[in-house]
């Protein structure tokens, strides 16, 4: 078990979180020794078979909500937003976590116009559109917040990013090509730059994760298990300071290059 026993926060939100990482993370905060006060799952199809699994966890803990969200519709954004307000209230939010993500298996002979947008829409405006929705409470939690300094304690904004968006490390070219997967990550890395450079005077911090190789339904391809990711993913957060705002990391901590 990751070493989380200091960590609290009030409250959290994790796109895309009715299975895979988003999931794992979920039960990651329910867990802790001192889980937050709220904890937001979404998902695209509330009723819908991935959701189940979420749905059943929340009738067990009274602090987590299931929300309906689709990332890239802004009306979708807009109606979490005006639920999760009424329960934070004055509290605001203390981590936005944009898990969201979507892929396709083209690569530089197949990649079309249609499917590279579809995938940008989810994995670099869908951040870019939560974080502008939800900023006003991450404002609200980082001006409560006792904490000297940037921290995911106060307020934070996390992007799961991959190595598979790193320029300078190309691994993996040769078999996975995922090209519009690839180009949309650099882009959420820039994204997470500019965040961090634009947001650290309202005492939020944003960083972008790289959860490793996980086997999940959607990538049944071999590597660690979801609890492993979600586990080291949140050992990190409970340890970053205002040195690591504005970096790229991997779920162990670890600095990713550009």
């Amino acid at each position: 078990m990751a070493k989380t026993a200091g960590f609290s926060v009030f409250s959290v939100l994790v796109t895309g979180s009715d299975q895979g990482i988003g999931l794992g993370l979920v039960k990651r905060f329910l867990e802790l020794p001192c889980p937050p006060k709220w904890v937001f799952a979404t998902s695209l199809d509330l009723q819908g078979e991935e959701s189940k699994e979420v749905r059943e966890l929340a009738c067990k803990h009274p602090n987590l909500v299931v929300l309906q969200l689709d990332v890239t519709n802004l009306e979708s954004i807009q109606s979490a937003l005006k639920e999760v307000e009424k329960c934070v209230g004055e509290g605001g939010m203390n981590i936005l976590i944009n898990n969201a993500g979507t892929s396709s298996p083209n690569d530089l002979e197949t990649e079309n116009a249609k499917d590279m947008m579809r995938v940008y829409s989810v994995n670099t405006i869908g951040p870019l559109q939560m974080t502008q929705a939800f900023l006003p409470l991450l404002k609200r939690a980082a001006r409560r917040s006792p904490c000297q300094g940037l921290s995911s304690s106060k307020a934070a904004i996390i992007n799961i990013s991959s190595i598979a968006g790193s320029i300078e490390n190309v691994v993996f070219l040769k078999n996975v090509k995922i090209i519009a997967y690839r180009c949309s990550k650099v882009a959420l890395n820039m994204l997470t730059k500019c965040q961090a450079l634009e947001y650290s005077a309202d005492g939020i911090m944003s960083i972008a994760i790289h959860p490793g190789s996980v086997k999940t339904a959607r990538n049944p391809h071999p590597g660690m298990s979801v609890e492993e990711s979600t586990q080291g993913i949140m050992k990190v957060l409970s340890t970053l300071s205002e040195k690591d705002n504005g970096t790229f990391l991997d779920w162990l901590g670890r600095h990713v290059s550009w």
